[in-house]
């Protein structure tokens, strides 16, 4: 399938119809379901982490893991990408779950997903080609920060309420410092030890089993000590059919209830409105853009790792049918999930099933595990994920950047971060893009200029006519570089009785390149300097031709080439 179609094709399940096209037998099938349960097995704890970080119970992202992840992976366009709640959320999700509650973060990413169906039904799939490196890096890196921040209470077992700024919140972390507890630190500092240095070993088991059983076993050895550790199961609490109350997550599949109809901040449903789903639209909104980015661009990463080329609109597509769905059975926001989505492909991995299977283990973890789940440490779960904010920051490319790249491209870069951690994720992208396109227009405007090339016996091979001069104009004319070009050439051609303009380095001219060329001509009229431009390529003499420009008898003419142009000029020999 070609690259052009791929971007601009628009169909349900392509990732899973190309497989299927190009061939699966039972071999393929026994890899899917072994890279399936290595990602799945990670995926448990992430996903209790991740609904926890974004401000709601853990079951909640077992949920969104279970049936986004699942019917992302059947409906989407990538044959690698698992899907599920991912960090990059959190700075979105968490305050619109304090605020509106879990009846709120539903029904925002309800909102979402109707924005990506849009999205793919518009084929905006190259979305991701129009986002520099620098702005992608910076937003993501000041993420990363704010999920490192929300991590320091379970840290260092802290009790107190976040303020919402990040400053305010620093300020009150760094005050509560003193009060930390021991315990909680030691669980974490050891869990975190594990996760940074299990990979050396190099063994095919995750290191986040590993590193959780670490936690879990210093937390049994410190409680007969009287150093309890806050878990899951005596932070979370659930009712149970018979009304009695059961400690940690539900060991049940989730249930199908309106979103509307679930829990608000103060644990009864919101009285809806229209007024209160306006104040929703610029979470969803960010929701969705946000989605997009990372799932394209985690399909964009898969493609340089594998080969293979996934397909743009149907993973937006994917994405918006899995983020359609979920909210119906208490799932929140999910997305393509690079991590899990590279360690599936590393797995064996050989089509969208592998993620399938990952959320079916995710849903036998729920109804299998859950009593065991309720001994994991909350200091493990934010040492778990601290090292995704690590990891998610890509320290080594913006170190690298900020040592190699242009003065531009770092400054958007730092301008991304600081506006995502002092204010806002969306704020910092449009922020970013505005800047970057503003320096690079600089940068490309820049580039144009002229030369006078009439001395130059390469362009210009015979000797002029007194009074005639000719000006090389290389670079686009386009609104931002025209009028300064065009008024330094009416300074440099003052004293001219004829001017040639060889254009043929002009690859545009825009509605500001077109006007203020037409400005050049007047002024040329009003000193009697005539004009021959030469040599137009296809989009400026379109532009000409659209604009009504003509020639104009002693004022201004056009020859296909420098060549006809200086020949124009030499008169003809006379007849004896």
């Amino acid at each position: 399938m070609s690259r052009h179609t791929r971007l601009h094709a628009l169909s349900l399940s392509s990732a899973l119809r190309e497989v299927w096209r190009e061939g699966y037998d039972s071999g393929k099938l026994w890899r899917d379901v072994m890279a399936g349960l290595s990602v799945g097995v990670i995926a448990i704890p992430l996903s209790m982490a991740l609904a926890i970080a974004s401000g709601v119970r853990p079951e909640y992202g077992l949920y969104t893991a279970i049936i986004a992840g699942f019917l992302i992976a059947l409906t989407g366009g990538s044959r690698y990408s698992v899907s599920g709640p991912t960090a990059a959320f959190v700075v979105i999700l968490y305050p619109v779950a304090q605020q509106y509650g879990l009846s709120g973060l539903l029904v925002a990413t309800l909102m979402s997903s109707l924005i990506l169906l849009v999205l793919a039904f518009a084929r905006l799939g190259r979305l991701i080609e129009y986002i520099p490196e620098p702005v992608t890096l910076g937003f993501t890196s000041g993420i990363a920060i704010v999920i490192a921040t929300l991590q320091v209470p379970d840290l260092f077992g802290l009790s107190l309420t976040l303020p919402e700024a990040w400053l305010p919140r620093v300020w009150a972390l760094l005050q509560a410092l003193p009060s930390m507890d021991i315990a909680a630190f030691a669980v974490a500092a050891v869990t975190f030890a594990v996760l940074v240095f299990w990979p050396r070993l190099r063994l095919p088991v995750p290191g986040h089993l590993p590193a959780l059983l670490a936690g879990v076993a210093l937390m049994l050895v410190l409680q007969p000590f009287g150093m309890e550790v806050d878990t899951i199961g005596s932070r979370f609490s659930y009712l149970l059919p018979d009304g009695t109350e059961g400690q940690g997550i539900p060991p049940f599949f989730p249930e199908l209830t309106w979103p509307w109809q679930q829990p608000g901040p103060e644990g009864v449903p919101l009285d809806w409105s229209w007024s209160l789903v306006r104040e929703l639209l610029p979470a969803a909104f960010s929701i969705a853009m946000l989605g997009a980015i990372e799932s394209l661009l985690c399909a964009v990463v898969l493609d340089g790792m594998t080969g293979k080329r996934h397909h743009a609109n149907g993973e937006l597509l994917g994405q918006g049918v899995g983020n359609l769905v979920a909210p119906f059975f208490g799932g929140f926001t999910a997305t393509a999930a690079l991590a899990r989505s590279a360690a599936n492909y590393r797995a064996g991995a050989c089509s969208p099933l592998a993620s399938a299977v990952h959320a079916l283990v995710v849903l036998a973890g729920l109804l299998v595990l859950a009593p065991m789940l309720a001994w994991l440490p909350m200091p493990s779960m934010a040492a778990l994920l601290l090292m995704v904010a690590w990891n998610m920051s890509e320290a080594p490319k913006v170190v690298h950047l900020l040592k190699r790249a242009p003065r531009g491209d770092v400054l958007v870069l730092l301008t991304c971060l600081l506006l995502t951690v002092l204010f806002d994720m969306v704020i910092a992208i449009f922020a970013g893009i505005l800047l970057a396109s503003l320096l690079f227009m600089r940068d490309l405007a820049g580039m144009t200029r002229f030369t006078d090339i009439s001395e130059q016996r390469k362009h210009v091979p015979q000797t002029l006519p007194a009074g005639w001069q000719v000006f090389k104009v290389s670079g686009p004319l386009f609104f931002a570089a025209a009028e300064r070009v065009l008024e330094e050439l009416t300074d440099a051609c003052s004293e001219a009785r004829g001017v040639v303009l060889y254009m043929d380095a002009v690859p545009l001219l825009d509605a500001g390149g077109l006007n203020a060329l037409e400005q050049f001509v007047v002024q040329c009229q009003a000193r009697g300097t005539r004009v021959i431009v030469a040599d137009l390529q296809f989009q400026p003499l379109r532009a000409l031709s659209r604009a009504g420009v003509q020639p104009k008898e002693g004022v201004l003419s056009f020859s296909p080439t420098l060549a006809a142009a200086l020949e124009s000029l030499t008169p003809a020999p006379t007849s004896h």
